[in-house]
């Protein structure tokens, strides 16, 4: 019961984290001066080390699932976004010094 719903949480984070992070990516090619599709941004922001700060505002929309959790008293739920969060900061780090 308990690994089924920090499952649970951990799957809501790891999905809202990738729609933050898709809905980031759009939002730069949009604003981007060469007006850069979906693939040439991400490739930009890699070449720019710039894909450690796409994945931390993509993971932005985390913290209010997890208050939610938490408001809902769904403990374990709120421990497994947690968790998602703390998998996107080593994906962070990796990025950033790897």
């Amino acid at each position: 019961m308990i690994k089924k719903e920090i499952g649970i949480g951990f799957i809501t984070g790891l999905l809202t984290a990738c729609i933050g992070f898709v809905l980031c990516v759009f939002i730069f090619s949009i604003l981007s001066k060469q007006q850069l599709g979906f693939s040439e941004t991400i490739t930009a922001s890699i070449s720019n080390d710039a894909i450690g700060s796409l994945i931390a505002l993509g993971t932005l929309p985390n913290l209010f699932v997890f208050f939610f959790f938490l408001k809902k008293n769904t403990y374990y739920r709120a421990r497994g976004v947690l968790l998602a969060s703390l998998i996107a900061a080593l994906c962070i780090a990796i990025s950033k010094f790897g």
